[in-house]
């Protein structure tokens, strides 16, 4: 089992720090505390989540213990990765509400009888000023703008709020306030994981192994999936939304949404990966609804959608237009050239002429990414948002 373990994390993982002292921990049968942080800074988790949450249910299932970290104190910093601005800073009300709907997200693919949760408030919130100096005094102002996001920053002029520089070191602190044997995560947490491993060090702790997984695109199929990006699947969205949203991915993502979050093993997803496109997104469709809602939601899904796109006609190919307000509806029109003019286009959905993803539109209507917008009966686009 520990073999085979290590055999999964290094097939899937990007990088691994230090693969060879990871893989003699799990040969000799050290039990080991694995360490996610999920920053509630969203009410919901995402497919792009089941990435990394498919490794904590493997470590699970070999015995070892998963703690995940409610980062509902660092979430009211924001964490900088991967940003190009300062995140905004939300308030203890948000956060707290936020937390709340993560635990039922969980269980759709942990054991919640054997996650040990625990909020990082625990242990921060309790801090002095006298603590918070000796935690930044173990390590350096130029270790922390190293990390490119807060490098790149500066190079364009862009500012960095001073309360940023304590993500690093606060996010680091979780691993050694639960003695982290293992942490995981996306590749845009690794310059996080790996101060991790320095402050443990410092605080005379055995540093964490750490395991960096590939980061999912969301539907438009250029960046990562994010919810404030309009480009991603919920964990919690109704069966029919995830299937119809799973169905409008690029072809060119079919191959790694198999890979990373089906849950299918790898004969079932070479079997898939040979189907052609528009039945290789069904099946992954159904696949992902199935796991995430059971198979009886997943067969109604596939019903809903045969209803709305295949009997009415919907053509499985058609061409992409990026918008630049999906809330209004006749501007959209007008973009991807289904419209002369707004006038056109208030004509058009009068006259009951305009469907999205088969079903009559009104002005109101507000457009997501990946929804089929018709006008009349052979004019089709698929939107792009963001």
């Amino acid at each position: 089992m520990s073999r085979q373990l290590f055999e999964r994390l290094r097939e899937r993982a990007v990088e691994i720090h230090v693969a060879d002292h990871l893989k003699t921990r799990l040969e000799r049968g050290d039990a080991l505390r694995v360490k996610l942080g999920l920053d509630p800074t969203a009410p919901d988790l995402h497919v792009g989540h089941l990435v990394v949450l498919d490794v904590l249910r493997d470590f699970q299932d070999a015995g070892h213990t998963v703690v995940v970290i409610i980062g509902d104190y660092t979430a009211l910093i924001g964490d900088p990765s991967g940003r190009s601005e300062t995140r905004p800073m939300l308030t203890e009300q948000q956060v707290a509400q936020n937390a709340e709907t993560y635990f039922k997200q969980l269980d759709m693919v942990l054991y919640r009888a054997k996650i040990e949760v625990r909020h990082n408030s625990e242990w921060l919130a309790a801090m002095t000023a006298a603590d918070i100096l000796r935690l930044l005094a173990k390590a350096t102002l130029q270790q922390v703008l190293q990390r490119e996001d807060f490098a790149d920053r500066i190079k364009s002029g862009t500012s960095i709020g001073a309360h940023e520089i304590l993500y690093p070191f606060n996010q680091a602190y979780d691993s050694v306030a639960i003695k982290a044997d293992v942490e995981i995560g996306g590749t845009d947490q690794l310059f996080n994981l790996l101060f991790g491993r320095e402050i443990q060090k410092a605080y005379g702790q055995e540093p964490q192994d750490i395991a960096v997984f590939p980061l999912l695109e969301g539907t438009d199929g250029e960046q990562k999936m994010s919810k404030s990006l309009g480009n991603y699947i919920g964990l919690a969205e109704p069966p029919e939304q995830i299937y119809g949203k799973t169905m409008s991915i690029p072809d060119g993502l079919i191959d790694k949404y198999v890979r990373l979050i089906s849950g299918l093993g790898a004969k079932q997803q070479d079997d898939v990966l040979a189907m052609k496109p528009r039945d290789a997104k069904a099946a992954l469709a159904h696949q992902l609804v199935k796991r995430l809602h059971g198979e009886a939601a997943a067969q109604r899904a596939e019903e809903d959608f045969d209803v709305k796109f295949r009997r009415r006609e919907i053509p499985d190919d058609m061409p992409e237009h990026r918008v630049s307000d999906p809330r209004d509806l006749l501007g959209a029109l007008v973009e991807t050239g289904l419209a002369r003019s707004r006038g056109d286009a208030r004509r058009l959905i009068d006259q009951g002429g305009v469907r999205i993803n088969g079903e009559k539109a009104g002005l109101d209507a507000t457009l997501e990414d990946g929804d089929v917008l018709q006008a009349g009966k052979r004019s089709f686009v698929r939107i792009r948002v963001g």
